[in-house]
């Protein structure tokens, strides 16, 4: 309902990597199974997901997966390696591998849609499902530089110099996630979330010429099946007009712009999602709940907030710090709305 900007009892709250390393019960899973295996299988990423969601009382499952799932399928070796995060072995840098890489291949990952029917069974309608996949600009940057970036050198230079064989990727991209995203909707995944989580590198010329129509795509293409979609990028402050031209109901924003400037900077058009810093959770509890008043302050009380951080919960974060923050959450948006009945009736 938030994500459709109706009215609620009280703001709803959950985490991008709620299923993470901070939590005791997710580093005894990785103790027997590397982040891949866990991915491809259904009964362990189901857990996983389930677990998060009912140690922190949160008011939605997102799937435990990874953004780079798709990359597979289309014919690039996928590696963790540790302390340094993804490795794409022999990055993108020709128009000839470009060409060679395969776009009909989403039946491969079947297994997340799988992990969300579990997940659906066992919340059996008391807590929805959060399906999503990396958006086509941030999968193609790791493509292409091979992993993580500072500069994203490759990858801006691939769209200034080869405009049409960006193109062509982003095309295959497109063919690949859009079957894909379809599947968690199909299995029962009741929001989206687009994770666009790099591409507050580009220029915004860049992103409305180079990368737009097809985040609109996709977008559209869930919006299609009635389910709404959570557009999420992180460092893109200058992007969000631009970002909102893409169509998602909710536009979830970092922690770098006050949570109230971005959703006035597109005129309260569409929902928000965020946007406490996840460094926050290491406060004090008097700090921290402080920090979690101030967000609620800035989301005014309208419909469409959904609380969230402005990135993923951090390794390390104490798990009763988060939990804190979900009861706080929904006891202050309660009284919130209290108040506001109480003036209006």
């Amino acid at each position: 309902r938030a994500c459709r900007r109706e009215a609620v009892d009280c703001t709803p709250v959950w985490f991008m990597r709620q299923a993470g390393r901070y939590l005791p019960e997710y580093r005894a899973v990785r103790r027997q199974h590397e982040i891949l295996e866990i991915c491809k299988t259904p009964a362990l990423a189901a857990e996983v997901s389930v677990t998060a969601a009912e140690k922190l009382g949160v008011d939605a499952a997102i799937i435990f997966a990874d953004l780079l799932l798709p990359v597979e399928p289309m014919g690039m070796k996928l590696r963790f390696a540790t302390g340094e995060g993804p490795v794409l072995e022999q990055p993108l840098r020709s128009a000839e591998q470009i060409r060679g890489l395969k776009a009909d291949g989403a039946g491969e990952l079947g297994f997340v849609a799988e992990a969300i029917r579990r997940v659906r069974r066992h919340f059996d309608g008391r807590l929805p499902v959060i399906g999503f996949a990396g958006a086509p600009f941030t999968l193609a940057s790791y493509m292409i530089e091979g992993g993580g970036s500072r500069h994203y050198l490759h990858t801006k230079s691939l769209i200034a110099s080869q405009p049409a064989v960006w193109a062509a990727l982003m095309e295959k991209l497109c063919a690949v996630l859009e079957p894909y995203l379809l599947q968690q909707v199909e299995a029962g995944a009741e929001a989206i979330q687009l994770f666009d989580s790099w591409v507050g590198c580009l220029e915004p010329a860049d992103y409305v010429k180079h990368v737009l129509p097809y985040s609109r795509r996709l977008i559209q293409a869930v919006q299609e099946r009635g389910v709404p979609v959570i557009h999420f990028a992180t460092g893109a402050a200058g992007l969000l007009g631009a970002m909102q031209e893409a169509g998602a109901e909710v536009l979830g924003v970092d922690w770098r712009l006050p949570l109230a400037r971005a959703w006035e900077e597109v005129g309260f058009r569409p929902a928000i999602q965020g946007n406490l810093d996840p460094v926050a959770l290491f406060a004090p509890p008097a700090e921290l709940r402080r920090r979690v008043e101030a967000v609620l302050e800035q989301a005014g009380g309208r419909p469409g907030h959904v609380f969230n951080l402005g990135h993923g919960i951090l390794p390390g974060t104490p798990v009763e710090n988060v939990q804190a923050v979900v009861r706080w959450v929904h006891e202050i948006s309660a009284a919130r709305q209290e108040r506001a009945g109480s003036r209006h009736g």
